[in-house]
């Protein structure tokens, strides 16, 4: 572990933090992937995980980045995605709160987040939070016209013992434009989907939809779908031919091509 406050949590040669896929993608939207990657950087000693913990859900979404990388491409639409741990930082989530850092999630205990001091807290948010933040600021402001924010994330098919029967979870905050045209197009789908499950705001999720979209007055929704259905690239393939003429009908209604530049 590191132990200086200025440190830096990745080296130069594992960053940087995060990236952006098809920047000048033409498309009204701009999908963002904030558990990408279950990538530990060495001065972190793997946080102290076992192999199965480091390749859980816990570390990831499993199957969000390879379906957010399908989606950039048959939308045509940038993407900013993660390249660090959900367990190092959790892109979507501000740095006071403490599941930003996770001690323990769900099953699994993460010594390496056990008894962080406000320098290593502050250390992690500097390397991996803000330079997220930053590059997904600067890529919405290069947007030339109207712009729909869309998080794509996976969630596990049992949850502290529960099964979850819902397949496509569709989230919002305070604006749900995106949120209801979206269920809409989901009927028929084949999908069980549903509003807000199985998350919701209240479980202070949409961090990234209230940051970067609603501040600016942008249409956005999360999206969840079950990592089960898309751990596979058979599943990858299936989904997003699902998920993309839904979105882009979604994009089309709150963007429309006339009105961008």
């Amino acid at each position: 572990m590191i132990t200086k406050p200025d440190s830096p949590v990745l080296s130069q040669i594992e960053g940087p933090a995060a990236r952006v896929l098809n920047p000048r993608g033409a498309a009204a939207a701009l999908l963002v992937c904030e558990h990408a990657s279950r990538f530990i950087p060495a001065a972190l000693g793997g946080l102290g995980l076992d192999a199965a913990a480091a390749r859980s859900h816990a570390a990831w979404d499993i199957g969000a980045m390879e379906l957010s990388v399908e989606l950039s491409g048959a939308l045509d639409a940038p993407l900013v995605y993660s390249r660090v741990s959900r367990l190092v930082y959790d892109c979507n989530r501000p740095p006071h709160r403490p599941d930003a850092m996770p001690a323990q999630s769900e099953v699994f205990a993460i010594p390496g987040n056990t008894g962080l001091s406000e320098a290593d807290r502050n250390r992690r948010a500097r390397d991996v939070y803000h330079p997220f933040r930053q590059l997904l600021a600067d890529t919405l402001e290069a947007r030339p016209g109207p712009t729909v924010l869309i998080t794509i994330h996976s969630f596990t098919p049992i949850y502290q013992g529960k099964t979850r029967d819902v397949e496509l979870g569709i989230l919002h905050d305070s604006d749900d434009r995106a949120a209801q045209l979206l269920l809409r197009a989901a009927e028929g789908s084949g999908l069980r989907a549903a509003l807000n499950e199985p998350y919701s705001a209240t479980d202070g999720v949409t961090h990234t939809l209230r940051e970067h979209a609603i501040a600016r007055g942008l249409p956005n929704v999360m999206i969840e779908v079950k990592n089960d259905l898309i751990d596979t690239p058979a599943g990858v393939n299936r989904l997003a031919g699902l998920l993309a003429p839904m979105l882009a009908a979604t994009i089309n209604e709150l963007a429309p091509a006339g009105g961008r530049s």
